[in-house]
């Protein structure tokens, strides 16, 4: 399935846009409850303002969420950053740190988030579930879990490790373009007849 999902989406890759690791952690934390395309339209300017996890403590609070405003839950949000560039300068030297067990300490980064940094940071440990990958993982019979922990236990067992990373992107750019969560285009589907879900 892998094989033939990564030849029909050989684009596939993350949609958030950065050029550092410090852009890549801030882009994931603030796409929590929004779309990547918002979040990179909101980025564009952030990260001209936005250099080093100084420049988060530099402001009030209020002018960050100001703008962070458009992605939703702003306050929160800001809070998060401000105590996350908090421990990458107290604690880690002011670097993104690659390890999973150092990236959940930070605050408003969970499992999911670290796993996105970890994984596009050369140094999966894990398997991000988002709504897509949990979706397509229950169609294509791979976890019958609702949990997004529990799913990503099957996952890993499923899953080649070399593949941990492309796996998420995979599922994510199908479950976009193909296996569509009301009205699956089963008959335009490259793994149908591997699918136990498939209408063809």
């Amino acid at each position: 399935m892998i094989e033939r999902l990564a030849v029909e989406h050989a684009d596939a890759k993350i949609a958030l846009t950065f050029a550092s690791p410090l852009e890549l952690l801030v882009s994931v934390m603030l796409s929590a409850q929004t779309t990547d395309v918002n979040v990179n339209r909101v980025t564009q300017a952030l990260f001209v303002k936005y250099r080093r996890p100084e420049d988060y403590l530099a402001v009030p609070q209020e002018e960050l969420e100001r703008d962070i405003f458009a992605t939703g839950f702003f306050r929160q949000k800001a809070r998060s950053l401000r105590g996350t560039m908090q421990m990458l300068i107290e604690e880690f030297g002011g670097e993104v740190p690659a390890t999973l067990p150092e990236l959940v300490r930070l605050p408003g980064v969970a499992r999911k988030t670290a796993n996105v940094v970890s994984s596009e940071l050369g140094n999966p440990e894990g398997i991000v579930v988002d709504t897509h990958v949990r979706r397509l993982s229950q169609r294509l019979g791979f976890t019958k879990q609702e949990d997004p922990v529990k799913i990503e236990q099957d996952l890993v067992r499923l899953v080649p490790r070399p593949d941990w990373p492309r796996f998420p992107h995979l599922m994510i750019w199908h479950g976009r373009r193909v296996c569509i969560a009301r009205r699956p285009l089963c008959e335009d589907c490259v793994v149908n007849d591997l699918c136990p879900s498939s209408r063809v």
